[in-house]
């Protein structure tokens, strides 16, 4: 795998900041042209949701079946990192790329994944813990929302926020079950700091948002005093 070469056709339409991103494009280079020609994009869309309803059981499990069943969310974050970062790349190989359609349908997915993710985890803790699940999905909706008013404004697409990207986050909470499997407990202070640090990082990218917003205001005003008054 150190010898693969990453499509860059695959990755044109996004640009990639987050530290795990060579790796990953590799990947990904790797795996789309091995997937049958019967799995469609969609179909790998719903690869990624069924990944998420495995982290979800795997909350419920744990608290009811044994606290082992954690590890199940691990792979239920493989299966949904591999739906979610194969379904756009897999129509980009394929020269079906539908942008608005798949732009759409990944938000939506993302939420609904984000949301039962947050469920299985405040079905998962107790007491005022509970709360975090609530908190965790309103600061990654507040970091989406971040998104696609940067793609507004400057017309370029990234689901990163510097460093961090999805497939960071998911690597960091299947750290956290492991955690949680080992010291019982650990997760609800684990997803504090989660909150914490996310916290913080949409405050820092929202202050560049309105920076880059005002920027726009500027150089549009000025378009627009520079075009010819009509009679």
């Amino acid at each position: 795998m150190s010898g693969q070469k990453i499509n860059k056709k695959l990755f044109q339409d996004r640009k990639r900041t987050n530290i795990l991103s060579n790796p990953e494009q590799k990947l990904i280079s790797y795996l789309v042209p091995k997937i049958p020609n019967w799995i469609s994009s969609d179909g790998l869309t719903a690869i990624g949701l069924f990944g998420s309803f495995m982290i979800l059981g795997s909350f419920l499990l744990a608290e009811y079946v044994h606290i082992n069943y954690l590890f199940l969310g691990i792979v239920g974050f493989f299966v949904q990192w591999f739906g979610d970062s194969l379904d756009g790349r897999i129509a980009y190989y394929r020269n079906k790329s539908r942008k608005w359609y798949g732009f759409a349908l990944d938000i939506v997915m993302d939420w609904v994944s984000t949301v039962f993710i947050g469920l299985g985890y405040v079905l998962y803790a107790t007491g005022d813990f509970k709360y975090l699940g609530f908190t965790l999905v309103s600061l990654y909706g507040w970091a989406m929302i971040i998104s696609q008013l940067r793609y507004r404004i400057t017309d370029k697409y990234t689901i990163d926020a510097g460093l961090l990207g999805p497939t960071e986050i998911r690597v960091i909470i299947s750290l956290v079950l492991v955690l949680e499997v080992f010291v019982p407990g650990s997760i609800n202070y684990s997803v504090l700091g989660i909150c914490i640090i996310l916290f913080f990082i949409n405050l820092g990218d929202t202050k560049k948002l309105l920076a880059l917003g005002d920027q726009k205001d500027i150089e549009e005003k000025a378009a627009k005093a520079q075009q010819p008054k009509q009679d």
